[in-house]
């Protein structure tokens, strides 16, 4: 054989071996790896062509992604069991499905060699153990409960479900004027203030469909036969939050749903489960249960927010009243009535001028500075001068010199106004950042402003101040927050929703004890013989009233606390300090026992 011939049987020799080791895994091994590296690559077709039969595994593995919604899948294989022409690889399958949900298992593939070749024998438990030739795996989201919003009792107060949205658009109407009147007859038996007049200003000013009304599931069933029909008028029904008493702290609710709505969802829970060819489930393969998100806790009290509530609806005045729980900061209540509501929430964060209430301040200061305890006598004549400014008492009353307790008892502007005068410029800021007033409060589901009061080296514009009159402001939240101090002894950190921490922006300075006493003593004598006696049959109450003149009358307040709750009143341009005692008064007395 010559050399040539020789050496063209070698490089035949190699191109055959060549050939041989690239036509694939020769081993059971081999060829099961190779079948779930498809797989996990999503390469449905070349999985199946590595099958007996490559048409059914096809439409099988496709089904499993397509079905399990699925975004990865990490595949890999185990120990290989050989008899002859058969074997046993052991796999684990890994899939990642939507929203991080994972889900493993393992299983084992049936191998056959067939001219010399080592392929997977098709069956549907390839995909899963557990999955019949005729089943499919199909992926349930399980929602979970929403949320649901609870008083300080337990009660709910807002809970998961469908609010009903009606709008009225007069331009799409064929009758304005007609469609206006039946909408209003319908939405009276919910709101019996609405007025078709009104409701059709309303409407046409909007720039858009006017939402006349948000009604419950409940609520529209009663009206949409009167509803229905009518041109010009639209419903939509979305997911809301749902007061369980629509009279309940309106404006308050209103408030919180806006802070929680996107916390109400819980994680859904999850399954696979096998469908047969009917479409019915035959079985579940893994199951996650959902998580349900904890429903809120609001500190807001039913008892004593119905008590407020009721007592500031008797006005027809705007009247408003900020109820906390000394001892923990918790809002137990924060009411206002319709004429309030025009204006937003004004109870948490409207800024009036707070009259005499903040002669509590002024005292507070006093003491601090040591210009004066309650027994000091201090002159009370019917005017003083300060600087070029005269400052009267009411009616121009005068008791002589005093104690500084009495003078607080009878609400002297003179006595106040002097001591005032008397202080450094930050001595009431400081003051009134100890009994909580003038702090940034953030709180969840309620938006506040407690008051503002600036430091001021002017005499005249302090000796304003002192009585409340100057540049000071409050909100009734902020002086409701001066009682709670008062009675607990240092300020506490409001707060509406549990869990929710309250953020307070600037320094609390901590009063002395004596400086405490010495309010709560005066504070107790108001009651007992001051300008509060009205409310001294309602127990043992400590309080403060305040008349605070504005243009065009004078606001009535009243501040103080008994037990554990403490509380401001204000009523906007309500005259005589009497009237504000006499709306707490009121709510004291409507409160059951205990409170």
């Amino acid at each position: 054989m010559s050399t040539r011939v020789f050496s063209t049987l070698i490089a035949a020799a190699v191109a055959v071996a060549a050939a041989g080791c690239s036509s694939g895994p020769q081993g059971p091994a081999q060829a099961a790896e190779a079948f779930v590296s498809d797989f996990a690559d999503h390469d449905v077709d070349s999985a199946a062509d590595r099958t007996s039969q490559p048409e059914r595994a096809r439409a099988a593995l496709g089904s499993a992604w397509d079905q399990l919604q699925a975004e990865k899948l990490v595949a890999t294989t185990g120990a290989a069991r050989v008899t002859g022409d058969t074997a046993v690889v052991d796999y684990t399958y890994e899939w990642h499905l939507p929203k991080d949900r994972v889900w493993a298992y393992q299983g084992q593939l049936q191998m056959g060699r067939a001219d010399g070749k080592w392929q997977v024998r098709w069956s549907a438990a390839d995909i899963h153990p557990q999955l019949g030739n005729t089943q499919t795996l199909q992926l349930r989201s399980n929602p979970a409960p929403r949320a649901r919003v609870n008083e300080r009792s337990g009660g709910d107060v807002l809970v998961p479900g469908s609010l009903y949205r009606v709008q009225f658009k007069p331009s799409a109407s064929s009758d304005p004027n007609g469609v206006s009147v039946a909408l209003a007859n319908a939405l009276r038996r919910f709101d019996d203030k609405i007025d078709a007049a009104t409701l059709l200003r309303a409407a046409r000013r909007s720039d858009g469909p006017y939402t006349a009304a948000q009604l419950t599931e409940w609520e529209f069933g009663e009206v949409n036969s009167a509803l229905m029909g009518l041109s010009g008028v639209t419903f939509s029904k979305e997911f809301d939050l749902v007061p369980t008493d629509r009279h309940f702290a309106p404006d308050l609710m209103t408030q919180i749903r806006k802070t929680v709505i996107d916390e109400v969802d819980g994680k859904a829970g999850w399954s696979v489960v096998t469908v047969n060819s009917n479409g019915v489930d035959t079985d579940v393969l893994e199951e996650v249960d959902p998580q349900t998100s904890p429903s809120f806790s609001l500190s807001v009290d039913r008892y004593v927010q119905n008590s407020a509530q009721r007592a500031v609806d008797a006005r027809t005045e705007q009247a408003m009243m900020v109820v906390v729980q000394p001892s923990t900061g918790a809002i137990l209540a924060v009411a206002q009535n319709e004429a309030a509501d025009k204006d937003g929430p004004v109870a948490a964060t409207g800024l009036y001028p707070p009259g005499s209430t903040f002669k509590t301040v002024t005292a507070a200061a006093a003491m601090t500075a040591g210009l004066a305890t309650p027994d000091t006598v201090v002159p009370c004549p019917s005017q003083i001068v300060v600087g070029e400014r005269t400052i009267p008492n009411y009616d121009l009353f005068s008791v002589g010199s005093v104690a500084m307790a009495t003078a607080y008892e009878r609400s002297c502007n003179t006595s106040f106004a002097k001591l005032a005068s008397e202080l450094e410029g930050d001595d009431l800021r400081t003051a009134a950042a100890a009994l909580g007033l003038g702090l940034d409060y953030t709180i969840a589901g309620l938006p506040t402003a407690s008051g503002s009061v600036p430091a001021d080296h002017d005499l005249v514009q302090r000796a304003e101040d002192g009585i409340g009159q100057g540049k000071v402001l409050a909100s009734p939240f902020g002086m409701a927050l001066v009682a709670a101090t008062v009675a607990h002894g240092s300020a506490p950190v409001p707060y509406l929703i549990a869990g929710h921490q309250t953020q307070v922006s600037g320094d609390r300075p901590q009063l002395k004890p004596e400086v405490i006493d010495g309010l709560r003593l005066m504070m107790r004598k108001v009651v007992l013989g001051g300008t509060a006696e009205r409310i001294v049959d309602q127990g043992e109450v400590y309080g403060k009233t305040g008349e605070a003149e504005v243009d065009g009358g004078s606001h009535s307040w009243f501040i103080g606390y008994r037990g554990d709750l403490a509380w401001a009143t204000l009523v906007v341009r309500g005259g005589s300090s009497d009237n504000a005692v006499a709306v707490t008064r009121d709510m004291v007395a409507a409160l059951p026992p205990g409170y």
